[in-house]
């Protein structure tokens, strides 16, 4: 947390509170880059060491009114979370309680209908060949789904979980559907999500020249990947600033 909101007095006692602050900032933030879809998508985030425990925005709820009350906490093993009157949305349920159920190294999932990233899963071949430093920092870090049968209800939700078992493998491109990215925190899931979408924007905009492509070798693009991973403090810096951002311009995302 910055020191601008670590210092001021929390308005509520609700747990988790700052776990909160950041999934709130990150609907706030995914809302301003107009990567949301009206009052759909979700995120999440594990509360809990097993990840059975999570943070989820509440039903039908715009991404740029999202503030750290709003959000659900929820348990993926208890059957009677769609009985609740605050009951989650079913897709999300089906696709976050899924994951959250089933992969402890999945503590964050964001999953978005972002137009390139949505453009590039539409395709027969969904690959993100590495044509760029932001597109090689995905090599070999993502699975591709293309078996899409329909709303993310839970027996979606659990055929995507089985594609992501693969701990390195932190981005799902969803065939005629989206994407689902997987973090160990806000920081890092918003960040991989913020870059993938520009590394699929490169790419479809560069498949559109109708141009052959310069593509780095898998040993160059490997090297890439292996360097932005252990490049020191990125993703919790970006996440941090636009905090700081966010209590400047609309701090009512901290209540």
């Amino acid at each position: 947390m910055s020191a601008n909101v670590a210092s001021m007095p929390k308005l509520t006692n609700l747990p988790f509170y700052e776990e909160r602050v950041d999934l709130a900032a990150a609907f706030r933030w995914t809302a301003r880059l107009n990567m949301h879809e009206a009052v759909a998508n979700h995120f999440s985030l594990a509360v809990n060491d097993e990840g059975t425990r999570f943070l989820m925005n509440p039903n039908q709820v715009h991404f740029s009114l999202i503030k750290a009350s709003s959000l659900l906490l929820l348990d993926a093993n208890d059957p009677k979370t769609m009985d609740q009157p605050d009951a989650p949305d079913p897709t999300a349920w089906g696709l976050h309680g899924s994951i959250h159920r089933h992969l402890p190294h999945a503590r964050c999932v964001m999953h978005v209908h972002s137009i390139y990233a949505t453009v590039l899963a539409s395709l027969a071949d969904s690959r993100l060949l590495p044509i760029d430093q932001n597109c090689a920092t995905f090599f070999n870090r993502y699975a591709i789904d293309d078996s899409y049968g329909g709303l993310a209800f839970e027996d979606e939700g659990e055929r995507c979980a089985r594609l992501l078992k693969n701990p390195k493998h932190k981005v799902l491109i969803m065939g005629n559907h989206g994407v689902l990215v997987l973090g160990k925190d806000v920081a890092d899931a918003f960040n991989r999500m913020y870059y993938f979408e520009r590394a699929a924007e490169t790419y479809i905009k560069a498949l559109q020249t109708g141009q052959k492509l310069r593509v780095l070798s898998d040993d160059v693009a490997e090297k890439v990947a292996q360097e932005i991973e252990d490049y020191p403090g990125q993703c919790e810096r970006h996440l941090a600033d636009l905090k700081i951002l966010l209590e400047q311009q609309e701090p009512d995302y901290l209540n």
